[in-house]
């Protein structure tokens, strides 16, 4: 079967859940199954051979877990890789092989360690391995957008594979990440042939998720829902008829590619097999909206949209960002971003265009930076091509590129990196021939760049246009023709249109009231997106009053008064709303932001306070005030990391007075935290750890693969209060009981909390755990309580 072309003409069937029958056939407690590739191939043959006679079309090679991060070392993936690639290879037959690819277990920048070059090229070394037995690759259970980025284009940049991706999300329509289901598929469909959901939720729950994520790609929709929800004995409820049934409904909704994770069977395949070749199959039609995004939040662009993109983080013309840059100073750009999205910008462009600087280098470094800083969609400000691929590269979401011009070497140099990555991206009506005169030219340089923009298979809808902004100080007519070059251009095309606003005044000695009349004005004549300084108060009261009076004024009566203003130029300060002074922020602000002021504000404080002070009434507040705005969905795992990292450093420096007080370090309490035995899944149990020490806790981490002994042996030896359990697998939660049997006969006192996608609060009940943590944030409030702080 040739994957591309099936997708084109019908369903797929994909096999299900391999843990549930590597549990059937006998796998032992505690088992990486990925290892047995190589110690008991034959269980993995059956396995195979189990899902092929059930009637799937594509087999998933046992390779979940198999990366470097999890193995170890490149001989033990080739190893696992390699085994496993062949004997799918060898049992699939005239069937396909899907190279499968999981988490890496690790947390990737900004909320941890891993950068994402680094996941890159794990995911890169077994697709290497694997692509010369495989068909296809499916990149799944993924929770991080930007790991999964990394994922999908270590596949596209090393090998012709098709690509599917699917990832997993909670009932929210969130990933625990943050990541919405709008941002996976507006960043994720440019790379990938298939899109869809798969794991820890059944069909029935599965479902309006499908159904949003159908409404954001053209791409073929797959699912791999669970077997239900599982009870306390671990026995999934859903059962394969009724499975089928639930499918059904996706089916309906245009869903091609169907199979099953955790607790299906080759009964499931068999079910699903019946459902497909009963099915009539019906291209899906969808009219994906243009919209930006970061990974957690999208901003729709539609004809009538009226969407602030904030200026201030550009050197041009503006001196402080220019020594910024130049002194490496990002605290600058920090605050620079923190106070225009406050000020209500939903975009923040960001430009190095310095010749002092290196361009390509210090925009992905700002890219990166404001994209950890703050959750809105970014523009991409500049014209080297090798400098918007670096940026594009390492950007989490989708962004706008500003810009191209009509310049062919432009347009060719440029499109097809927007095209690579899917952005949107600006078209300056401008040529070889300079500046535009008319409003004549205007119109055909951007008919120029709309037409091209199509050759590279973009969007109509995804292009901005510039039709410039000239200063009235020379030539007044030219902001006139600007003007009807827009309105003319929205006649006949579905795009949207952006300008430079401030250029309008330049020359005039009081230039804001001309800069926020003309706001006003070029938003009535079509103006979608004004890059304006939002922190100026009458730029936001003139978009403001432009949004409550615009269906009661035309054009005519904005063009007007706009024009008063040009030639009135009357005296006017301006008003800009700065940034809070440094000398004024508390903790507080430091802290729910993320920043690394949050020691400068400690250290302030404890000259006048007792150091328990400073955690109870100022660090702790803070922290649970963030914790509040995550629990009710304001703020993402991110943020709350960013958060929690930020106190880290205050905790460190109360600590140090204490123990000169004391005579000895003093903590809020001692929490033993691992994996279980035989699971090497450790990206929740590192997150809950790094929230649980930026409270105060001191940590003892046993890392993965934990014995159940050496819990209860540490535990005792530090006189823990508190142990928790991590598993992510279901072959590995006996374990976890185990251990918590272990605890109770040989150090009654402690307790113990647990968490894992495999979990629930029954199932927790079962094992006789004393807390169940769907989160960090419920693990600290769980310390809390046992630590009755």
């Amino acid at each position: 079967m040739n994957v591309r072309e099936q997708l084109k003409k019908g369903y797929i069937v994909f096999d299900g859940g391999q843990g549930t029958q590597f549990q059937k056939m006998g796998m032992l407690p505690g088992t990486i199954p990925e290892t047995l590739n190589v110690t008991n191939p034959n269980m993995v043959r059956r396995m195979y051979e189990g899902y092929v006679l059930a009637g799937a079309d594509v087999i998933t090679t046992n390779t979940f877990g198999a990366n470097r991060k999890k193995l170890g070392s490149h001989e033990e993936v080739v190893k696992c890789v390699e085994a496993a690639a062949k004997l799918a290879r060898e049992v699939a037959k005239d069937k396909c092989v899907a190279l499968d690819l999981g988490p890496l277990g690790e947390l990737i920048e900004p909320i941890g360690s891993l950068t994402f070059d680094e996941a890159y090229e794990s995911f890169k070394e077994v697709v290497d391995i694997a692509k010369p037995f495989v068909d296809l690759v499916i990149v799944e259970t993924m929770t991080d957008l930007y790991e999964t980025k990394a994922a999908v284009m270590a596949v596209k940049e090393n090998s012709d594979l098709p690509v599917f991706c699917t990832m997993t999300f909670m009932e929210t329509m969130r990933t625990f990440t943050g990541t919405s289901v709008e941002a996976f598929a507006l960043t994720l469909s440019p790379f990938v042939d298939a899109i869809g959901i798969n794991c820890s939720l059944g069909p029935r729950q599965i479902l309006p998720i499908m159904k949003e994520l159908a409404k954001w790609t053209d791409k073929p929709l797959m699912i791999q829902a669970n077997a239900g929800i599982p009870d306390a004995q671990m026995n999934y409820p859903v059962k394969p008829k009724e499975f089928a049934e639930y499918y059904k409904k996706y089916i309906n909704l245009g869903v091609q590619v169907l199979g099953g994770c955790c607790g299906t069977t080759p009964d499931y395949t068999r079910e699903i097999r019946a459902l497909v070749d009963s099915s009539e199959f019906k291209p899906r039609e969808v009219h994906v909206p243009c919209a930006v995004c970061s990974a957690s939040d999208v901003v729709v662009l539609n004809q009538d949209s009226v969407e602030i993109i904030g200026e201030r983080i550009n050197p041009t013309g503006k001196k402080a960002m220019k020594q910024a840059l130049l002194n490496d100073d990002f605290d600058y750009i920090t605050n620079q971003a923190l106070a225009q999205v406050e000020a209500n910008a939903t975009i923040l462009d960001v430009n190095a265009g310095l010749p002092e600087i290196d361009e390509k280098a210090m925009l992905t470094r700002m890219v990166k930076h404001v994209q950890s800083i703050v959750t809105v969609p970014l523009q991409i400000d500049c014209g080297k091509p090798d400098a918007i691929e670096q940026a594009l590269r390492y950007y989490n979401g989708r962004a706008i590129v500003n810009s191209v011009n009509g310049e062919d070497k432009s347009l060719n140099s440029i499109l097809p990196i927007v095209k690579k990555y899917g952005a949107a991206v600006v078209g300056l009506t401008i040529d070889e021939r300079g500046l535009p005169k008319s409003t004549q030219e205007r119109v055909e340089i951007a008919e120029k760049i709309i037409k091209r923009c199509k050759e590279f298979g973009i969007r109509e809808e995804d292009i901005l246009i510039d039709c410039l902004t000239l200063t009235v100080s020379v030539e007044k007519d030219q902001a006139r023709k600007t003007l009807d070059a827009i309105a003319e251009i929205k006649k006949k095309y579905s795009v949207k249109f952006v300008l430079g606003v401030s250029n309008v005044s330049f020359g005039l000695p009081n230039r804001q009231i001309v800069n926020s009349t003309f706001v006003k004005t070029a938003l009535a004549f079509g103006l979608n997106c004004p890059i304006i300084n939002p922190n100026i108060k009458e730029n936001a009261e003139a978009i403001k009053s432009f949004k409550e009076t615009k269906n009661d004024y035309d054009k005519e009566f904005f063009y007007k008064e706009f024009m008063d203003s040009v030639e009135n130029n009357m005296n006017f300060t301006v008003e800009e709303v700065a940034p809070i002074p440094e000398t004024e922020r508390d903790i507080f602000y430091y802290i729910k932001r993320g920043l690394k002021g949050a020691k400068t504000a400690c250290l302030k404080l404890l000259e006048t306070n007792d150091p328990i002070v400073v955690i109870n009434d100022y660090l702790i507040p803070a922290l649970n005030e963030v914790g509040d705005e995550y629990e009710k969905g304001k703020i993402f795992l991110p943020q709350l990391i960013a958060s929690a990292e930020s106190a880290k450093e205050c905790f460190a420096e109360i600590k140090t007075i204490l123990a000169k007080q004391n005579g000895e370090e003093t903590d809020r309490g001692t929490i033993v935290i691992g994996t279980v035995k035989g699971d090497i899944h450790d990206i929740g149990k590192n997150i809950v750890k790094t929230v649980l020490e930026n409270y105060g806790y001191r940590l003892i981490d046993l890392g993965k693969n934990v014995e159940p002994q050496l819990f209860v042996d540490t535990a005792k030896k530090h006189k823990a209060k508190l142990v928790g359990l991590s598993a992510l697998m279901t072959t590995t939660v006996g374990s976890m009981e185990e251990t918590i049997k272990l605890l109770k006969e040989q150090y009654p006192e402690c307790q113990t909390f647990v968490g894992g996608a495999v979990l629930n609060e029954d199932y927790a009940a079962k094992i006789g755990a004393t807390y169940y943590t769907k989160d960090a944030n419920q693990s600290v409030k769980v310390a809390n309580l046992v630590y009755n702080h």
